[in-house]
Formats: C-alpha cells, structure tokens, sequence
C-alpha cells in the first residue's frame, strides 16, 4: 500500500493501539473511518478530538463505502459481521500491527519493552526520556502519558518505541504482536503466566519470547531484568549483547538504596544506579521497586543511545506518570480515589505496595474487577487470595461476562471473600456498581484510601463514588 491517501477502515477502532494507529494515518492525510463495540474513553474523546468518525456496533455496510483497507482488530474473530464482509468482498485487509510495522518502524532503529507488567509505564518513560532530551521518536504505547498527551506519535529522530504486546495478532494471524516490530533494542521486564485464552502454560509464554529474541540483531541490545528467573531463562538463548538490570548484586545494572524521598513537592523514589563501578543518583516520581526497575530498563537503553544521565534524570523529574497507573480520580468527603489498571495478581500487589508507601497511616480499601481474560478464571486464584496483604477492606464484583465461563473454569468470588475474611480483612462481594457505591458511601470514613483496578471502564465507577461521596 502507497502513502498516496487512502480510505482506511479499523474495525476495533477504540482499542488503545487501533485508536493511536488510525490517529497517525489520519495526519498523513488518510480517509479514516472506524468502528467499535464498546466505544468509551480515552479512545473515543482522542478520536472524537480528531474528527474520525466512529460508528457503534459491527455492521457490514460499514464496509459498504468499500474502503481501500481494513484494519482489523484482535478481538474480532469469524462471524463478526465486518470480518465477514471483508473475506465476502474481497477486500484488502490487514492487522493492527502488520500496519504499524510497514508504515511507522520499518526503517527507523526499533526499541521496543516487553514483559507482563509495567510495560505501558516504561514505555512511556523511555519515549519521554528520548523527547524530553531532543531526540524526537515516534511512539506508540498502550495508555496515555500525561507528558506525551497521546498514546502515538510520528516522529522524525529516527526511532521508534512500541510496547511489545506479547498478546496474539489477529484472528488470521496468531503470533504474538511484538513479532512484527523488528526489535533493535528491547527491554524484557518481567515474566509470568498470563493470557490463558491465548496461552496454555507458563513455558507458552516463555517459547514467544525466546523466538522474540531471535529477531533482534546481532548489534542490537538486550536489556532484561536480571532479578526474574523466567526472564534469565529466556535470555539464556539470546544471539545479542544482554545487560542485566535489578536490585539483586548480580546485575549488572544495579539499583541500591531506595528511599521514599521528595522533590518539587511530588513523592517518588530516590535510588542509586551501579554500573561497571561507577554509581549514579536519580529520583522517580513514582513509588515502588517495580517502577525502579521500569526506570532502570530505560536507563540501560538511553545510555545505550548516547543520553547522559543528567538528560535522563531531567527527564524523570518531569515524568507526570500515566493514565489509570495510581491516578488520582479525586478527593470527596475526605476520602481519596484512585483509578488503576492492575488485573494481574502480581500488578495489585505492587499497586497497593505503592499505595501504602504513599499512605501509611490511612485506611485502604481496595476494589477489584475481575475482568480481563485471565483473571476472570481460576488459573491465579490462590495468587489473588494472598494479592491484598496492603489494604485493610477488598470488595471484589462478579467476574466481566461470568456466564460465559463454565462454573469449573471460573474465578470463585465467594471464595476469595472467604479466604480474605480469614486473613482478618473485611471483605464483600457485590454484583455491581451500584452495590459498591453504596456500600462505600455508607463506609468509608474521612480519611480513608480507596483504590479501584479494573482493566476496563468499571461503568464509570470512579465519577459515581466521588459524587456519592461529596453528598452524603
């Protein structure tokens, strides 16, 4: 495909990367039209933003405009109505990642982050770090960064960063995303089960990313958490040069001394990066040793890339985090809310581990969303039960789409409730919004910390618990 304009079509337009993607075609000069199912924010304010029309719901004569293009998404499979149609017509299509790779990364050096946590913070970081020091890349991230204001990016640097989605691409095409980005440069954060609809153990996983590594060439660089065993396995195999990075003595980037520590009046974390001898200072405004470990992996490649630290450390003093990463929704009746994305045990355990360094002295309740499709099975439930050792109260809902899940497969609510209340907290299980709303309206006392993750939009559960909150 030329990039004379054409009349594209993305069915699946409001996921993160089919938003961004369609963005960026649409300043080329690119026709862009697009539709969803589920067509809420941040997507649909950025495309409404940027006058692309989006309808609601598949249909084929969505596709009767007969576009030059279709991009489809990855949700959409056979008997979807528009992916019907494009195989019926014959019309050219394509998926979200192949069309990044031949439009945006082909030809630019490829720093690409990968891992099953934290890959969206990072990536946001290191696309941050290079802008904020003149090296203008062009991005494409999973999430909003308030610096970057966007989730996407054409820049003319000459690199491009990708949050390596190891996720399959497409009902035609069930590879893993990030096999399509031609990865110079990569940083492998963290390794663990996840995405059970897609893949059937933790060594599935595992193989991905060690074909991933074949692609990445000899003069290229591998930056990989030296503190993760599965990460070290994988690495085991790589045909480029690997630094380590962690807090353990063996890495070979190392970051020593965290502190909880201030500065311009934001709360972050102050830490020493060792390497080859040599240490260096840098403070984060984020809390946590999850995210000094997402802050090393961009060092290691920035330093790779010729920036010096004081370039960086200016960079990650003026890092304002990302959208549903700990973000505050508000404050109401002195209670505080915050909104995150944690769908994975592992996440809501870091998350309230920031949180109580954040807040040590309030009362934290947090609130659970099973709704992503592992965590709607029973693949991680004993790893959820002991996921809340920070908060003081859990109130979990009923896992998204539950009755198309047999009973044997399903995450059991009752019974984390139970496991939970037998560790000394309070908790409840609730079927809905409304539910939790009141509850929390009716409990939640000044002062108090509550925390709601869910990898979706909650039904707007953040707006109706502060406007609760500020009447009662």
């Amino acid at each position: 495909m030329s990039h004379a304009p054409h009349h594209i079509h993305f069915s699946g337009i409001c996921g993160t990367a089919m938003a961004s993607l369609a963005v960026l075609l649409h300043h080329r000069g690119h026709r862009i039209t697009g539709s969803d199912q589920n067509v809420y924010p941040p997507m649909s304010d950025l495309l409404a933003a940027e006058g692309i029309p989006v309808a609601s719901g598949y249909a084929a004569a969505n596709l009767q405009d007969r576009p030059d293009l279709v991009v489809i998404g990855n949700a959409l499979s056979r008997g979807n109505p528009e992916v019907e149609a494009a195989l019926a017509q014959k019309l050219r299509y394509v998926s979200m990642a192949e069309l990044l790779k031949e439009h945006f990364i082909r030809g630019t050096t490829s720093l690409v982050v990968t891992g099953t946590h934290g890959k969206t913070t990072t990536t946001s970081l290191l696309a941050w770090t290079l802008l904020h020091a003149g090296r203008d890349p062009g991005f494409l991230i999973g999430g909003i960064a308030r610096n970057l204001k966007t989730s996407c990016r054409e820049g003319s640097g000459g690199f491009f960063v990708t949050e390596g989605d190891e996720y399959d691409t497409a009902f035609f095409d069930k590879r893993s995303k990030f096999f399509h980005y031609l990865p110079d440069q990569l940083i492998l954060n963290n390794l663990e089960f996840d995405h059970a609809d897609i893949f059937g153990s933790l060594e599935d996983i595992l193989r991905s990313f060690r074909l991933l590594l074949r692609l990445v060439p000899e003069n290229g660089l591998i930056a990989a958490n030296g503190d993760d065993p599965n990460v070290q396995q994988v690495t085991q195999q790589a045909f480029s040069p690997v630094v380590t990075f962690g807090l353990g003595d063996s890495c070979d980037v190392q970051a020593r001394s965290l502190t909880l520590a201030e500065h311009a009046g934001v709360t972050g974390t102050r830490f020493e990066v060792v390497q080859n001898g040599a240490t260096a200072e840098f403070f984060l405004p984020m809390l946590g040793a999850h995210n000094v470990r997402n802050a090393l992996g961009v060092i290691v490649l920035a330093r790779n890339n010729g920036l010096t630290d004081e370039q960086i450390q200016k960079a990650f003093q003026a890092f304002e985090g990302i959208k549903r990463r700990l973000e505050l929704r508000g404050v109401a009746g002195d209670v505080t809310v915050y909104d995150d994305f944690a769908h994975h045990p592992t996440a809501i355990r870091e998350t309230l581990s920031a949180v109580r360094l954040k807040h040590p002295d309030q009362r934290c309740i947090a609130v659970f969303e099973p709704r992503s499709n592992t965590s709607v099975l029973k693949v991680h439930q004993p790893e959820l039960e002991q996921a809340f050792g920070d908060a003081d109260a859990v109130i979990l809902t009923v896992p998204h789409r539950q009755e198309q899940i047999p009973v044997e497969q399903r995450l059991d609510i009752e019974a984390v409730v139970r496991s939970l209340q037998g560790q000394g907290k309070a908790a409840f299980a609730f079927p809905g919004v409304p539910e939790i709303v009141a509850h929390l309206t009716e409990q939640a006392r000044p002062g108090d910390v509550v925390v709601i993750m869910s990898n979706g939009g909650f039904g707007g559960i953040h707006t109706q618990l502060l406007e609760a909150l500020d009447q009662r």
